[in-house]
């Protein structure tokens, strides 16, 4: 049986344990604010600007409101890693993209577990929370931990994986009400990890018999999703050639009780978009190719193309010209309500209608136009124009104030014979021109 770390204590005693929460985007902040109201936390980042913005009561992605993060009386944020050696948990919560040949990127992983490796001490616990594929935590990260430290994986220090399950933008479901799934790399640790998070978790959590049934349950959860939009995805192309609107059947069959309700449209962001790519480079790598999860994918990331297609064919139909077009795309983020531009597939989308020789402009009050310009060299607004004569007009998120003030807003900048493509259908049929 293994030793009680002794740098831990007893559970109870919360003021012998000190975390280090590394990486403070949407999934580290918040844990690093529930685990401050309660713990010694330490919320680290490399990036000065958003250390200082935290430390100045500001969250760029939106996810807490000033008053949340000053009520974390014992956190601290920090971007000197010297602050992280008087820590005995660090909970790793970096992001886990893909490359341009869509394989896992393990490389902010790799860096934060070397980080971890030149502070941890023996008796310590490391954490995982990043999205990887079965296996990777003890078989990439721990073993650089091992090399970096000296020190040796469950006699000198011990591991968890608890994945992340934030939902950027989802006021409704925050962290502490999302059940956690928890594990560790010996029953020992695991009780430990389990009853760490259920001091913060409100909804509770469920501890998995191992680190690798943890990751593959993380992993599975994105992978399904994308499989079923997938799904929607195709039959919307389908109904297409067929002249159905997609949206009216799905109203129609989602009467029976155990419909799935799904909506067709661009899959991207840093989890549904990324993750089954993930499960893919591994199943692949023990000798099975995944068919399914591998064609939802081309499906889902072929939806740009096949939604400026259907522009095309409704802009021939109203006689107005291809070339030179005047478009105005209606959001960037990769979901509604929520700033975060990474992995979005709108970018997709509008590569899509420049190669029609179109001519575009993109509003998006929630992206910030610094981020958008420097990650894909882009020029966005974040205000509707007040008049226009577009071609096109194109709801591409379907961002809450843009939705409430409805497709008439929208028709306002659009010539008479112009083209309304709610690709979210977030209004009426007979208010939109086009929809998926």
């Amino acid at each position: 049986m293994m030793q009680k770390p002794e740098a831990l204590g007893k559970f109870s005693k919360s003021d012998h344990i000190r975390i280090a929460v590394i990486g403070l985007g949407y999934v580290g902040l918040p844990l690093a604010a529930a685990l401050g109201k309660h713990y010694h936390t330490v919320g680290f980042d490399l990036k000065l600007k958003r250390v200082s913005e935290l430390n100045n009561g500001y969250d760029s992605t939106g996810e807490l409101e000033t008053g949340e993060l000053k009520a974390t009386r014992m956190l601290e944020f920090s971007c000197d890693e010297a602050d992280l050696s008087s820590c005995n948990v660090f909970i790793v919560a970096v992001p886990t993209p893909v490359d341009a040949s869509r394989n896992p990127d393990l490389t902010p992983l790799i860096a934060a577990s070397r980080t971890i490796g030149r502070h941890i001490k023996r008796g310590d616990i490391v954490i995982y929370e990043s999205t990887v594929y079965p296996g990777a935590t003890e078989e990439e990260c721990i073993p650089v931990i091992e090399t970096v430290s000296g020190l040796k994986y469950n006699r000198d220090f011990f591991a968890g994986y608890s994945p992340e399950r934030i939902n950027p933008g989802d006021k409704e479901r925050p962290l502490t009400k999302i059940t956690k799934v928890t594990s560790g790399s010996t029953p020992e640790v695991a009780e430990f990890v389990d009853e760490l998070y259920n001091s913060i978790i409100e909804a509770g959590t469920y501890k998995a018999s191992s680190i690798r049934v943890a990751e593959a349950s993380k992993v599975i959860e994105n992978t399904q999703r994308d499989v079923n939009i997938a799904l929607i995805n195709e039959l919307s192309i389908v109904f297409s050639y067929l002249g159905i609107d997609t949206n009216e059947v799905l109203d129609a069959a989602a009467t029976k009780w155990n419909f799935i309700r799904l909506s067709p449209g661009l899959v991207g962001g840093h989890c549904i978009g990324v993750d089954p790519y993930y499960l893919v480079h591994k199943s692949m790598a023990v000798g099975h190719i995944p068919d399914i999860i591998r064609t939802a994918r081309e499906i889902n990331d072929g939806m740009p193309r096949n939604a400026v297609t259907r522009l095309v064919k409704a802009m021939i139909e109203r006689d107005l010209s291809v070339k030179r077009a005047k478009v105005l795309v209606v959001g960037f983020t990769f979901k509604e309500n929520c700033p975060d531009t990474r992995n979005t597939k709108v970018i997709d989308l509008v590569k899509n209608l420049k190669s029609y020789g179109m001519e575009i402009d993109i509003v998006d009050h929630w992206a910030d136009p610094a981020e958008a310009h420097n990650e894909y060299g882009l020029d966005t607004s974040t205000t509707l124009p007040e008049t226009g004569a577009y071609d096109v007009v194109i709801l591409a998120v379907a961002h809450g104030v843009i939705v409430r003030d409805g497709a008439s807003r929208l028709r306002q900048i659009m010539q008479p014979n112009g083209v309304l493509f709610d690709m979210k259908a977030a209004f009426p049929k007979d208010q939109s021109d086009l929809r998926l």
